[in-house]
């Protein structure tokens, strides 16, 4: 039998891609892993948990949320959920028609098991913080990303963004780094576990630092990985070229003992579901709630550590928006980082002028339209300038 707080399965399929038509997965080529990093600046705190999953289900959100609120007392904004997007890890969480397009058959154990080991690697972090110091910074590699929704007609975000923490008393480091390509280097064809490139790039900063390396996916949205071979060799080198960057960049970047660190979230009631079928054809909202059942409302959701602000999205949120949104920041003296699945998941968040294409992203997974871009741009907007005053900033 299944049962999810040993973790144990008879089998599980993988999630990621409709072509495996939910089959089990057949071995391990990667560990995947759930880490977590707590910060704490004199009353501010948050505990930024990234996981290698496709995405961070509502319902596994909602109920590490329910068990980090008793213990140690957190609120929404100070719990920062992310998954790498990894098309090679654990499905089975998912009901409904769409997630099990995605995700395989409906696992209900699964879900036990992702809530007792988030909540328990959150719960970890908290107990294990000391005195620290910390330095962030960004390089731009543009040669592992590229636009996959309209190629060169389109921009790309090739920023690879970065913070660095070092504990005082052991001299132990964490590394969190985020990089917009999409984390679909191998293919459907692939049936093992894996991490894909993200995995590559955690496994190796780890081998050269001797800490802990987290990844978020960033703005992955209309953003593919440019490999240079094709399969587990392109995802390797991929992923191993990253982290040999990040590692000599981190290396350079100032550390420091004393930052800002504030924390905001923003309930965001959702427009009619619009989901199109073809130019002059598209599914009622009450129809296409049917076969994506989503909740009437999600959340957007800040920090800033320092000069960086971090915003998580719930959705593949374009990384041609993220461009935006980081311009807007440059202007106020800021930078900013845009990262994608944060306890929820709403298809695709692409710019408004791609909305009547007929495509993957821009049809099929564009659940909400240009409604949902405009709103979600407006409220990100708001949230970096609450977080860029220093009246809500703590020293």
């Amino acid at each position: 039998m299944d049962d999810g707080r040993a973790g144990q399965f008879r089998e599980l399929p993988l999630a990621g891609y409709g072509a495996r038509r939910g089959r089990p997965s057949t071995g391990v080529r990667q560990d995947l892993w759930t880490k977590a990093l707590a910060l704490e600046v004199a009353d501010q705190r948050v505990v930024l948990v990234a996981s290698d999953l496709l995405i961070v289900p509502r319902e596994v959100a909602e109920e590490v949320l329910r068990h980090l609120a008793a213990e140690p007392g957190l609120r929404r904004d100070q719990v920062y959920f992310t998954a790498t997007h990894t098309h090679g890890s654990l499905g089975g969480w998912g009901e409904g028609w769409v997630a099990e397009q995605f995700g395989g058959p409906f696992v209900p154990e699964v879900r036990v098991w992702l809530v007792g080991q988030l909540t328990r690697v959150a719960r970890q972090a908290w107990a294990s913080k000391g005195p620290a110091s910390i330095g962030f910074d960004a390089f731009d590699a543009p040669e592992g990303v590229r636009n996959r929704l309209v190629g060169d007609a389109g921009t790309v975000d090739p920023e690879f963004a970065y913070f660095r923490v070092r504990r005082d008393d052991d001299g132990r480091e964490a590394l969190w780094g985020s990089y917009s390509a999409h984390a679909t280097v191998l293919g459907a064809g692939e049936m093992r576990f894996h991490g894909d490139y993200p995995g590559v790039w955690q496994e190796s900063v780890e081998s050269a630092t001797g800490g802990l390396a987290l990844f978020a996916a960033g703005a992955v949205g209309s953003h593919g990985p440019k490999a240079t071979r094709p399969g587990w060799d392109g995802a390797r080198q991929l992923g191993e070229d990253l982290a040999r960057r990040t590692v000599e960049s981190s290396r350079r970047c100032r550390m420091m003992s004393e930052v800002q660190l504030g924390t905001a979230a923003v309930t965001f009631g959702l427009p009619p579901l619009r989901v199109r079928l073809g130019d002059h054809l598209g599914l009622r909202a009450w129809a296409a709630a049917r076969v994506l059942p989503v909740a009437d409302r999600t959340t957007l959701q800040a920090v800033r550590i320092g000069p960086w602000i971090w915003l998580s999205t719930p959705c593949d949120f374009s990384g041609e928006l993220a461009l935006e949104l980081k311009q807007r920041a440059r202007a106020a003296d800021l930078r900013c980082a845009v990262t994608s699945f944060n306890g929820d998941y709403l298809g695709y968040v692409i710019p408004t002028r791609y909305a009547s294409m007929d495509g993957y992203e821009s049809r099929t997974m564009s659940f909400y339209g240009p409604a949902l871009t405009e709103g979600f741009m407006e409220t990100l907007g708001g949230l970096m300038e609450v977080l860029g005053s220093t009246a809500v900033s703590r020293p």
